[in-house]
């Protein structure tokens, strides 16, 4: 199993949920997360002051799947995800050793 970590735009979430549904990945978790990349924050205006926001809003999607379903989510994800701008986002792949159903305690392994 690995745990898909996926830092995207909020804008395409849905898109993303989607795009993971049509795979019958269908647990997930999503996060309101800020930060930046390449991207650096931009210059906003506020109250007649300019000042830097330096940690963008982004969402963050955790999917856990099954070894032979991994390059068809990160594929997915990224087709969904991807606008052709900075600031599209990453997708982090980590091993997931098991994992434990809190209502029966049930194991599953990696």
């Amino acid at each position: 199993m690995k745990l898909i970590k996926s830092i995207i735009r909020p804008n395409k979430v849905d898109e993303v949920k989607d795009a993971l549904t049509k795979l019958n990945i269908s647990g997930m978790t999503v996060t309101e997360v800020r930060g930046h990349g390449r991207q650096k924050g931009h210059t906003a205006i506020y109250r007649g002051k300019e000042y830097n926001v330096s940690l963008l809003p982004k969402m963050e999607v955790e999917v856990v799947v099954a070894d032979d379903l991994v390059d068809e989510a990160i594929k997915a994800i990224i087709q969904a995800a991807r606008t052709g701008e900075i600031g599209d986002g990453r997708v982090f792949v980590i091993p997931v050793s098991h994992s434990y159903k809190i209502r029966t305690g049930e194991q599953e392994h990696g």
